[in-house]
């Protein structure tokens, strides 16, 4: 039987992690609005009661003495202050993950394996933080970004140059290099020359899976599909600050992006295209699952065009990619002003 210090410990960082949990919860809920990061900090509470029942209930609430701990009256003049929203979750997961810490070292005392579980439930929280926090700078950094065109490299690098101006004169968001034709030292200098274009511009830069480009063109960003580089590699090669996207063909692996650390998620294919061959549609269904879980910038993707982009946006979804619709069209700087006014209203 522990002794009533340890008791006192463990029953103060119980109530501490599960308030804390509370309240991450709360903002996960009501301000980012994100059922799948809500869900997964709802799992983690219940997780926490159910490590906590390892400490009888009625052994911590016996060895409990609020009114004579000299900590309730010690307090620092940050405690009372919150800049934000943000601030207010962020102080909220530093308290828990504190918390774990301090339940997973007493408990050695009482059961090693119980020590492990609140280990465990600790590195869970970790991921849970980094979600949010990527999710939140994500949704900022995004906040306008409604197309997002893919382009090749165009047969010159002229009509590439002007390919670029005339969409982004149209309004274009994000374009992204997506060429497979040129070999890497064009490639790059398609890159290159697209990044100069874009500087000082609203217009985001993402390179096409390649990370090593990204990062020597200095991209905005780099995408990357299911079978490519994952996030992780991807970060270790650009760095902190650029985007990372992902394409992702189910609600599981748009999940998995969000706790991977992805900025945003490419959803699709939506419909059949000309520009890419899959085997499997899975259509405007997945992108109503998207909407209602995941507030990750998430952009349609496959096969779609001005005829078609409101059942898109019936999804809930609110964000496209498109690539032949623009490149095919006669005018695709129309094309792109035509889109644009449909996903912008």
């Amino acid at each position: 039987m522990p002794d009533s210090p340890t008791l006192r410990i463990l029953d103060a960082a119980a109530n501490r992690a599960t308030e804390g949990l509370r309240v991450v919860e709360d903002y996960l809920r009501f301000v980012l609005d994100d059922r799948h990061l809500t869900s997964l900090a709802k799992q983690l509470r219940h997780d926490l009661a159910a490590a906590t029942a390892g400490i009888p209930r009625i052994d911590r609430h016996a060895a409990r003495d609020t009114r004579s701990d000299v900590g309730t009256s010690l307090s620092t003049p940050d405690e009372s202050r919150r800049a934000d929203l943000a601030a207010v979750a962020a102080a909220s997961f530093k308290r828990v993950e504190q918390a774990q810490r301090s339940l997973e070292e007493f408990s050695k005392l009482i059961d090693p394996s119980l020590a492990a579980e609140f280990e465990s439930l600790r590195y869970e929280t970790y991921t849970l933080e980094r979600a949010a926090d990527v999710t939140a700078d994500s949704l900022r950094r995004l906040e306008g970004a409604r197309l997002y065109v893919l382009i090749d490299g165009r047969s010159s690098l002229a009509e590439f140059e002007s390919l670029v101006q005339s969409l982004m004169a149209a309004g274009v968001d994000l374009i992204q290099l997506r060429e497979q034709r040129l070999d890497d030292r064009q490639l790059l200098a398609r890159a290159r020359r697209l990044r100069d274009i874009t500087s000082g511009t609203e217009t985001l830069f993402v390179m096409n899976d390649r990370a090593d480009l990204a990062l020597l063109a200095r991209a905005d960003g780099v995408h990357v599909g299911q079978t490519e580089l994952t996030v992780k590699e991807a970060r270790t090669v650009v760095g902190p600050k650029p985007l990372i996207g992902v394409s992702t063909h189910s609600l599981e692996q748009a999940r998995r992006a969000v706790l991977d650390g992805a900025n945003y998620i490419g959803v699709g294919p939506t419909f059949p295209s000309d520009t890419k061959q899959f085997e499997h549609f899975p259509g405007l269904g997945l992108l109503t699952e998207v909407a209602a879980e995941i507030r990750l910038p998430a952009f349609a993707i496959g096969g779609i065009v001005v005829e078609n982009v409101h059942e898109v946006l019936a999804t809930g979804i609110r964000r496209v990619a498109v690539s032949g619709a623009i490149l095919s069209a006669v005018d695709p700087a129309a094309a792109v002003r035509e889109i644009r006014g449909r996903v912008s209203r």
